[in-house]
């Protein structure tokens, strides 16, 4: 277990490092504006869709199914044909009315920012049906215990957009969101064309082409396998995007706040999402096929077992990111992105959003490991249900705090959405086998271990400023 965490997270980690760098380019050469503002809005539904994709939906319903498809070649490609039909014809839309979709995704954009946004969101969204078929590619891997390609791929996305950045740098604000988006699909189609090299290597291509084959003669031997997929897979959807909806949100409503307030959030959740992907997506992307096999054979000792090792690992590692970040936030961002463009007032704007996302790492984290009990399960219903109920938490309070803390105000209410999700994932898994799993003696050295590290933290803070 722990080799495919470390093998996810390393991959995440380099992922992540690359992108730091190209943030830190974006940062000082496009600032906190509405150029920014405007890439990051374009980028907004596609890399929405991204994580709802790679980060869980798909893979948690269509692994199980094709472990137990009697025509994992016909079924697979049914499914990868099926809904790359219907992500190109969605894409096809937004580029025929892209003014729509950007006054959807940005309201408080006026007339102009929504023309300067549009054409920048009709070439992003080509990126969509390139991440699909990563992640359809991807979940194959998965099923073979190959993880490095899809850890490593996101690195190639970002190596893509450094080299737009380096390219640009000299030219106007908006030529750079040009050439930002041009970079955007090539690495997209970078991250396509590895995955296909991988699936060379693990045999699995030959598979496909024989299922494309003879698809149009035994189609109809996967129809009810389909089925019963489709039924499946909207509501583990819906289970998995509860902070992504929440994020896009931000950007409608951050849109009606002063310039700048949409990059506060997305520079500030960049910073949160590194723990949260190194550790929890790591952790349960390779934790997910053995709790599935484990209960799928009636063993469910085991897959608690596998469980309670993967909860201590992410409690400890994510309670000290946590307060690491929050301790540290003005000198993180300070040193990731305060620079050129990005003023010290923006790095304190930013500093405080992220400190706010942080309260909420924990629970978001041990979510995202409790929830691979429900998929196994097969408990999708049940999901998204808990999804509802933390997304209508967001909505309440984002409305609430928006006019008395402006940008902070969204991201509060980003974090008491996740702890609400927390909460009813923790509750359906079961309070009997959560306290379980908790043992006093670790309780105490992980409480012992915190207070010691925030001493610790808050006496070097001041020497820290010294290096930066």
């Amino acid at each position: 277990m722990f080799k495919s965490i470390f093998t996810n997270s390393f991959g995440i980690l380099f992922s992540r490092i690359l992108g730091f760098v190209r943030d830190l380019l974006m940062a000082s050469i496009l600032g906190a504006n509405i150029y920014s503002d405007i890439f990051f809005v374009a980028f907004k539904l596609p890399n929405l869709f991204r994580r709802i994709f790679a980060e869980g939906a798909f893979s948690q319903v269509f692994i199980p199914a094709f472990a137990h498809s009697k025509h994992k070649a016909l079924f697979s490609v049914k499914i990868f044909l099926l809904f790359l039909s219907i992500i190109i014809t969605l894409t096809l839309l937004v580029n025929l009315a892209p003014s729509l979709i950007t006054q959807a995704i940005a309201s408080g954009f006026s007339s102009q920012n929504i023309a300067l946004a549009s054409p920048y969101v009709a070439i992003n969204f080509w990126y969509l049906p390139l991440i699909f078929s990563v992640t359809f590619m991807g979940s194959l891997l998965q099923y073979k215990h190959h993880f490095a390609t899809t850890a490593f791929s996101t690195a190639l996305l970002n190596l893509s957009l450094i080299g737009a950045l380096l390219l640009a740098q000299d030219l106007e604000k908006q030529t750079i969101v040009f050439y930002l988006s041009i970079g955007v699909i090539i690495g997209g189609v970078l991250q396509v064309l590895s995955h296909i090299v991988a699936l060379h290597k693990m045999g699995l291509l030959k598979m496909l082409f024989g299922g494309a084959k003879y698809l149009k003669k035994k189609i109809a031997l996967t129809t009810n396998e389909t089925k019963k997929f489709t039924k499946e897979f909207f509501p583990a959807m819906w289970g998995n995007s509860t902070a992504q909806v929440s994020a896009f949100l931000d950007t409608i409503l951050a849109s009606f706040l002063v310039s700048g307030s949409i990059s506060y959030l997305y520079y500030a959740n960049r910073v949160f999402q590194l723990p949260l992907a190194l550790f929890a997506i790591a952790t349960s992307v390779a934790l997910f096929p053995k709790v599935a096999r484990y209960l799928k054979n009636n063993d469910e000792q085991k897959a608690l077992a596998n469980l309670s090792k993967a909860f201590w690992f992410l409690t400890y590692l994510l309670s000290f990111s946590a307060i690491g970040g929050i301790v540290l936030s003005n000198e993180i961002v300070t040193l990731l992105f305060e620079r050129g463009a990005f003023t010290h007032s923006d790095t304190l704007t930013t500093a405080n959003v992220l400190s706010i996302y942080l309260l909420g790492l924990l629970p978001f984290g041990l979510q995202k490991l409790f929830s691979l009990w429900l998929y196994a399960k097969h408990l999708q219903m049940r999901a998204a249900a808990i999804a509802t109920y933390a997304l209508v938490t967001y909505i309440v309070f984002a409305l609430l705090l928006l006019e008395p803390l402006g940008v902070m105000g969204l991201a509060l209410a980003s974090t008491l959405s996740g702890m609400v999700s927390f909460f009813f994932t923790l509750k359906t898994f079961g309070l009997e086998r959560f306290f379980a799993i908790l043992h006093f003696k670790n309780i105490l050295y992980l409480v012992l271990s915190l207070v010691i590290f925030s001493y610790l933290l808050i006496l070097f803070k001041d020497i820290i400023n010294v290096y930066i």
